[in-house]
């Protein structure tokens, strides 16, 4: 399997002292090509490892997939680097008869970066309608405030990869009680929070009604959306949230929490799932 780091000697340089050569522990990135069936489907740009489960949250946040069963298989094609060398950076899946086609108006054009889950879809109104499932407005349990706002802190202790590059994104799901249930971490934070959802439907746990998505940066529409086609009903974020990640939130059910630290919490949608400190 590729390596989720990667090391290069750099120039260090300083006003008041002589610059100097060192090694320096870089997040690696790659891309990934995901196919369906024989066909291929999208490429974006990950850190390697745990792709198994980023294959299967990226379909589940394109509404391809809802349940464990709908994916059948998943195998790393052949491809080889110009060492000679596996590449592991083309992953074919197999759907079942229950899994839903790919909309041709959520056709991706072939390349997405790490830092865009969406940049590649052709239109931001057909991601807004693929976002909003049919039945009745999302359950969830309720979730002490508290135990919200330590949720950050538990996810950071758990960051060995930022740990030693300073240059990952992470996303964590927690139970109501703050329980770390999965944390993956990559250079591109759809991609941690397709990594997390993907492994909840192999783990045949979805809908994640009574978990929370803790994530380590902003909350932007994507973030939102992705949650919302998992069943997720809180999502909080360490930073700021666009305000169409507030408009989706509102009107998709999701309680969106943000500027999560220390002892303070903005909820800009549903406050109703945090409960207070008891005045």
């Amino acid at each position: 399997m590729p390596r989720k780091i990667a090391r290069r000697r750099v120039t260090r340089l300083f006003l008041d002292a002589p610059g100097r050569r060192r090694e320096e522990t870089l997040a690696a990135e790659e891309p990934l090509e995901i196919r369906l069936g024989h066909k291929a489907f999208s490429v974006t740009m990950r850190t390697p490892g745990d792709d198994f489960d980023l294959v299967a949250g990226f379909l589940t946040g394109e509404g391809v997939l809802r349940a464990e069963e709908d994916l059948v298989s998943m195998r790393f094609c052949a491809g080889e680097d110009e060492d000679g060398r596996q590449t592991f950076n083309v992953v074919e899946a197999q759907l079942s008869a229950t899994a839903v086609p790919p909309d041709a108006g959520l056709e991706r054009h072939v390349y997405t970066t790490s830092s865009c889950g969406i940049c590649g879809t052709a239109s931001i109104d057909a991601v807004a309608k693929a976002a909003r499932l049919p039945g009745s407005p999302m359950p969830g349990a309720r979730i002490d405030i508290a135990t919200l706002l330590s949720l950050p802190d538990a996810l950071r202790e758990q960051q060995e990869l930022f740990s030693r590059t300073g240059g990952v994104h992470a996303a964590g799901l927690f139970t109501m009680e703050g329980e770390l249930l999965c944390i993956r971490e990559d250079v591109g934070r759809h991609n941690a929070v397709d990594k997390v959802i993907g492994w909840a439907l192999r783990e045949g746990r979805l809908p994640l009604h009574d978990v929370v998505l803790q994530v380590s940066g902003r909350a932007s529409f994507e973030l939102v959306q992705k949650a919302r086609m998992a069943g997720i009903a809180v999502l909080s974020a360490v930073s700021a949230p666009s305000s169409l990640a507030v408009e989706l939130a509102d009107r998709e059910g999701v309680t969106l929490a943000a500027f999560s630290r220390g002892s303070s919490v903005n909820l800009y949608t549903h406050p109703d799932r945090v409960v207070p400190v008891s005045s």
